[in-house]
């Protein structure tokens, strides 16, 4: 009797096993039915911005493991899902919708719940960034054009400290303290808009020298050189690179810090014309390397890596920027047309945007699942309402998909 009840619960244990396996594999099988069937770039448009409307004061967990087969020993582990707050995911989907928000009463009321569960009535952090990914969730604060974003002045200079906290001595900033002399590609993204959009509002021009250094000497070190392609890292003392060249998402993050950078400064700053330099180098770079349909690939140096909608989604807001009175302008903006057209061809039924590299694990280690994440869900909308923005101005529209 004892050995029957024991080989019972073997066999329960092993099919619930199985079956969470199979529930979601899938789950994801069952929503890529149908995939990228949107008639119109309108239609898609509002269904993106439906969905990371839904995301921003719900943010999906984002998974961790790539394992696809006894999943539940994972989630046992704690390995299966990143349950952390990730300032960048939410500072995507909020400059997305930012984007969006601006003739969308709607929208703007979403967005004030959301500040309101992030932020205390007196302007601080209801739960304060511990790392400096939590600036690219201030910049966002700047790009809201119906808030009073000097009531959140005491969450902005806390995010200023923070970064004054990870300024290592080579005078630029740490991705974290715990690799002191790393410095990550993604780091350009995170901190540079928002150090521009904070020094010029609070006129603290070392914040704004601190972003045109954080850049530069990316720039230097960082930058495969001719070709401006990134890697993933370098370190300061010896100036080696680390991890891989052509990272498709390290050339987004690369890429929206600059071109967010360039845009927040004024005309007759000093530093515009030499970043104005490295937008249109930039710009001849990751054109070279876009697929026939639109798409960047994880790794963009190498045809064999899976087409990546992260690097799609953050490249196209990077060429898209680059249109007004830049060197190539029109290849930039068809280069963009592209990109958005990829990205409804890789929308889900349900307007979640697919096949985005999983979080990467270190540096030169990156995800083997491809799947939604809210990063790239709000830049394809900060991209897609920008284009429209433009398109109308212009005469032109994305090629309806049939």
């Amino acid at each position: 009797m004892v050995f029957q009840t024991f080989v019972y619960i073997i066999t329960c244990l092993a099919i619930l096993v199985v079956l969470i396996d199979f529930i979601l594999i899938g789950t994801d099988w069952l929503f890529r039915i149908k995939i990228g069937r949107f008639k119109n770039d309108s239609t898609w448009n509002q269904s993106i911005v439906n969905k990371g409307k839904r995301w921003l004061n719900h943010t999906p967990r984002i998974r961790v493991t790539d394992n696809t087969r006894l999943i539940v020993i994972d989630m046992v582990r704690g390995n299966y899902a990143n349950t952390t707050i990730q300032h960048w995911q939410e500072a995507a989907l909020l400059l997305g919708l930012a984007e969006a928000a601006k003739q969308d009463e709607e929208l703007q009321e979403e967005i004030i719940r959301y500040m309101d569960r992030s932020f205390t009535k007196a302007g601080n952090w209801r739960k304060k960034p511990q790392h400096i990914d939590g600036a690219i969730l201030a910049y966002a604060l700047f790009k809201l054009d119906f808030i009073e974003v000097d009531k959140y002045r005491p969450a902005l200079d806390d995010t200023w400290k923070l970064i004054l906290d990870h300024i290592g001595d080579d005078g630029t900033v740490q991705y974290r303290k715990a690799n002191k002399t790393y410095r990550y590609v993604d780091t350009i993204g995170f901190i540079c808009p928002f150090l521009v959009a904070y020094g010029l509002r609070y006129q603290k021009e070392e914040c704004i020298s601190l972003a045109f250094k954080q850049i530069m000497e990316y720039k230097k070190y960082g930058l495969m050189e001719k070709s401006f392609i990134p890697c993933h890292a370098y370190e300061v003392n010896n100036k080696l690179p680390l991890g891989v060249y052509g990272w498709g998402r390290g050339l987004g993050w690369f890429g929206l810090g600059l071109i967010d950078t360039w845009k927040e400064l004024p005309s007759n700053h000093p530093a515009k014309k030499e970043l104005e330099h490295l937008v249109v180098d930039f710009s001849r770079t990751i054109r070279q390397f876009q697929n026939e349909n639109g798409s960047w690939n994880s790794t963009v140096t190498r045809t064999e890596s899976r087409a990546d909608s992260s690097a799609t989604a953050t490249l196209s807001w990077f060429l898209l920027n680059a249109t007004e009175g830049i060197q190539n302008h029109q290849e930039n903006w068809l280069a963009a047309e592209r990109a958005i057209h990829y990205l409804m061809t890789v929308t889900r039924r349900d307007g979640a945007i697919d096949f985005s590299q999983g979080d990467t694990k270190d540096i030169g280690v990156y995800a083997s699942m491809f799947t939604i994440m809210p990063f790239t869900q709000g830049f394809a909308i900060r991209s897609m309402n920008l284009y429209r923005q433009k398109a109308i101005s212009q005469n032109s529209k994305i090629k309806n998909v049939s």
